[in-house]
């Protein structure tokens, strides 16, 4: 695989509107978003098909679309539901990962509503992801004539991409290498391309070995590297060929690291236009009342809406500075500030990081938590439940904008 050859030759085509699977609840920034936010929210739609357990908890980010769900359902007793209401229907029913249910009823919606593009196009990836993937380009090609002008771009890339594994499977040739999506030359657009069939299908391994070829191509090393990691560890790829990759790439960061510090460090040559794909992360009428009088519960989608303008002027929601001052308490992992097992202050994030440096997530989203006077705590890997009291920085832009003083720390519920 000659990635790094095919991946030089960049041309000046048009970046696509958001097609595919269609929910008018979800939107979605302009693309290629960043490397570190993407991942963070592709993650985050793949964990939404897992059902909450232990060691994976509910997150006020899976409760909005199960809250969304349960709302169509029930204005679904009381009147039938619009063309509208039945695409985002079938749409939240992939996300949940309640497939076959998804089927079901967008093909019900189809036969009242034959020519409504968003039936259609949710259906074609509701039967992909089901793996019936005949039905899937047949449904895509009806989708492609009824798509606006603007999304019909995206929708022949995805209809490509089932093509493609149509022919595999036809052949008796399945494979978990990337798709040869573009040919011999890459568009331009090929990240944003990419990261929004990865959008649309967040559980597709193959899509996300694609995009790790796209940052090692692009000269982000260590993202790429991170990405084959995940491909491997998280999503299960294990062919021949991924191994070999993933070790490549493992032996480009190990030559990084013995370069000199200044020189360790690696970037996209492609400059993102959205530091993170979704725009829309937080239900606000599903945050919980502020007590005083009890440990209040902080979402990390609360943090994740601060923004801060120029000149280090933090943005705060107001539902967050309510809680200053108030004892909170988040679900995280611990990363550390400095070396030994035990320490009496650490970083609190929301999901575990590999890489610093291409993993690390966005400032708005790092608690710093320190333990109570003359205490100190064991650093753990697994998920583990915080409580202190918040404090948040509007003025010095050198530290945390989160912190929690008298912390402790124990097992999540």
């Amino acid at each position: 695989m000659k990635w790094s050859a095919l991946l030089i030759v960049w041309f000046l085509t048009p970046v696509s509107s958001f097609a595919g699977l269609y929910l008018s609840t979800e939107k979605i920034a302009e693309l290629p978003s960043s490397f570190r936010g993407y991942l963070v929210d592709q993650r985050a739609l793949r964990m939404l098909a897992v059902p909450p357990r232990a060691d994976v908890p509910s997150t006020l980010f899976r409760d909005g679309y199960v809250h969304r769900l349960a709302e169509l359902e029930k204005l679904g007793k009381l009147r039938e539901l619009t063309a509208d209401e039945l695409a985002d229907y079938g749409a939240l029913l992939v996300r949940l990962g309640r497939v076959e249910k998804a089927v079901e009823v967008l093909f019900a919606a189809k036969q009242k509503h034959p020519a409504h593009f968003r039936i259609v196009s949710n259906l074609a990836t509701a039967s992909q992801v089901r793996g019936d993937l005949d039905r899937a380009a047949s449904l895509l090609e009806e989708a492609l004539r009824l798509a606006p002008e603007p999304l019909r771009e995206m929708e022949r890339f995805h209809l490509r991409l089932v093509r493609l594994r149509l022919r595999e499977e036809e052949n008796k040739s399945p494979s978990d290498a990337p798709d040869n999506l573009f040919g011999e030359k890459l568009p331009k657009n090929a990240l944003a391309v990419v990261q929004q069939l990865g959008l649309w299908l967040p559980g597709d391994v193959r899509l996300l070995w694609q995009l790790g070829e796209l940052a090692s191509g692009s000269g982000d090393t260590r993202t790429a590297a991170a990405i084959l990691d995940g491909c491997v560890t998280e999503l299960g790829l294990r062919s021949d060929a991924s191994r070999v990759r993933r070790r490549q790439l493992r032996e480009a960061v190990d030559a990084l690291d013995a370069l000199p510090e200044d020189q360790r460090h690696t970037t996209s040559s492609i400059p993102p236009k959205s530091s993170r794909p979704l725009l829309n992360r937080l239900d606000a009428a599903l945050l919980p009342v502020v007590d005083a009088k009890r440990v209040n519960p902080l979402p990390w989608l609360v943090l994740g809406e601060t923004t801060i303008e120029r000149g280090f002027k933090p943005q705060f929601l107001p539902y967050l500075t309510q809680l200053e001052g108030k004892s909170v308490s988040l679900t995280g992992f611990m990363q550390p500030l400095g070396e030994g097992p035990d320490v009496s202050a650490f970083l609190l994030l929301e999901y575990q990081v590999g890489c610093w440096y291409c993993e690390s997530p966005e400032r708005i989203t790092i608690v710093q938590v320190e333990m109570g006077e003359g205490q100190t705590i064991a650093l753990r890997r697994g998920l583990v439940k915080v409580e202190g009291k918040l404090s948040m920085n509007r003025t010095d832009p050198e530290k945390f904008l989160y912190t929690l003083t008298d912390s402790t720390v124990r097992d999540p519920d």
